[in-house]
This record gives structure tokens, sequence and C-alpha cells, in this order.
């Protein structure tokens, strides 16, 4: 290991960046300098340029791909190495804005009559229930539920924080069955290792063959279900600041992309032109004078 790497990996550690995060910038970073050949350090920022051009040409990566090699490259020149550079080096390519596919409550319903296996219909039901990513869901705990207060412990989700999430009775219930059913005793939906969870890419299965099975010709993910919970909580006339906490949004901008994909809240709201109180009077068009 060359010591700027060792030094990269000691700044994210010092940051609490997530080891998944940390192995994303290595990578990234790693296949820059095998790009060229040499050290990061020998490199300018025309060579960030030509690197950008090459994953976007080359490569055909995506812009998600291409902003994340960004950031690594910005933290290790800016942070790592301290040159004297400014964030105008490192501009983010600018991605299509799509609106997430949400499921509506009925297509919801078909799909978990359709989950196979009990783990993954109580792991799935807890994401959607309780708007969990899919990497909290996983890493649950016996103790994270908190069935006297309704809330459900998420410990150090994205970002590395911790937060509550709202627990509801019907998905009480739920979890109170598999638990007679299975009796995990520490991660409260393991893998076939005891002492370790299920892991995100077999629920991400579960989900597919669940969404085929229902008849749901859409690309249905576990992220999916996070966005119909705070899309249905919108719909259902909850404040976008609590569906924010819930969420564990840091940033009010991220949580209002659920109103553009609510449709039901779009035709609910009132045009300013049917709050007037009497009717427009349309100006006719003068007449000539009577001769």
């Amino acid at each position: 290991m060359t010591l700027l790497r060792q030094r990269m990996i000691e700044y994210m550690q010092s940051r609490n960046f997530t080891p998944a995060t940390q192995r994303s910038y290595e990578h990234y970073v790693a296949e820059y300098a095998r790009y060229f050949g040499r050290s990061p350090e020998l490199l300018d920022t025309e060579a960030i340029q030509q690197y950008v051009q090459h994953l976007a040409t080359s490569k055909k990566q995506s812009p998600e791909t291409i902003n994340c090699c960004i950031s690594a490259l910005k933290l290790l020149y800016l942070k790592v190495i301290e040159v004297p550079w400014t964030d105008e080096y490192f501009p983010r390519v600018r991605r299509q804005s799509k609106l997430p596919i949400v499921l509506s409550q009925e297509e919801v319903m078909a799909f978990f009559d359709h989950v196979p296996g009990l783990k993954n219909r109580a792991a799935l039901m807890t994401c959607y229930g309780a708007g969990l990513r899919v990497s909290e869901a996983v890493a649950l705990k016996v103790t994270d539920i908190d069935s006297k207060r309704g809330l459900i412990r998420v410990e150090q989700g994205k970002g590395r924080k911790d937060r509550y999430a709202m627990l509801s009775d019907r998905l009480l219930d739920a979890l109170r069955r598999y638990w007679r059913a299975t009796r995990p005793t520490h991660y409260l939906f393991p893998s076939w290792k005891p002492d370790r969870h299920m892991s995100a890419a077999s629920l991400q299965l579960a989900c597919r063959e669940a969404a085929a099975h229902a008849g749901l010709r859409r690309r249905i993910t576990v992220h999916g279900l996070r966005h119909a919970f705070a899309t249905h909580l919108l719909e259902s006339g909850t404040d976008m600041r609590i569906i924010q906490v819930l969420l564990g949004h840091s940033r009010m901008e991220t949580t209002t992309r659920y109103a553009q994909v609510s449709p039901q809240v779009v035709a609910a709201t009132v045009s300013p032109l049917d709050r007037m109180d009497r009717p427009v009077k349309t100006k006719r068009p003068d007449r000539p004078p009577k001769r």
C-alpha cells in the first residue's frame, strides 16, 4: 500500500465515511492512477478532465458513476494532497432528471402476496412499512424493535447517523409472527450463518421475483418500496418535514422529490383560478361607432 493511499484511508476513517464509501473511493482513485500509470500526485487538472472524458466516451459510464469518481478525486486532491485548487476544477456531470417508479397501494398489496419466504416477506414489509433503506433493514437487530414505544432503532444508517423509524401495528404484528416462527437471536434477519445478517443482494432478488410473480412489469427494487412509503405518506397528508425525519434525509430538497411523483397531490391541489370569488369578465373588443 502506498503512503498516499494510506493517508486517504486515514482521512476517510477520521471523517466516519462508511466502509462502502471508502471501498468505492479507493477503487476510483486506483483506477485513475492505473489509467495514467503514475501516482496522482504527479498529475494535474488536465489529467482529471481527460480521465472523465475517457469514462464518458470509451467506458460509457453512467453520470452517477462518473460523479462518484469525481467526488473521490476531489477528496484526494483537496483534502489529502491539499493542492490549491477550487471546486471548479471538479465539474460534475449533469444527470437526467428521472422520477422514481412508485407503486400504488393496490400494487404494493399484490406485491406482498407474492413474496417468497417468510423472512423475505418480513424484511420487505419492514422496508415499506418503516421506509428503510435495504442496507438498514437487513442489518436490524432483534433489540432494535421497540414494541412498547412503536419505534425501530436504525443504527448507523446512511451518513453514519442513528435515527428512529416508525413501527406500525400491522408491521409489528407481521414481525411477531415471523419471530415466533424463526426465533432469531441477534440479527432480526440472519444469514445462514447466525452471526451475520442476510445480504442486500438476496433481498433484492426476492423483490424482483415477487414483482415478476405479481405481474408488475415495471422495474421494482427494494428502494422503490421506500419511495412508495414516502409518496403514500405525502398523499395521506403527512407533513413533508415529518417525512424528512422518517426517511433520515439531511436536506429537505431530497425529500421534496416525492412531491413530484404523487399525481394525487397534483390533482388535489386547488388552482388559484378556482379560488376566485367572481367570474372573470373578458373585455369585449371596441365596436365601431354607428353611423
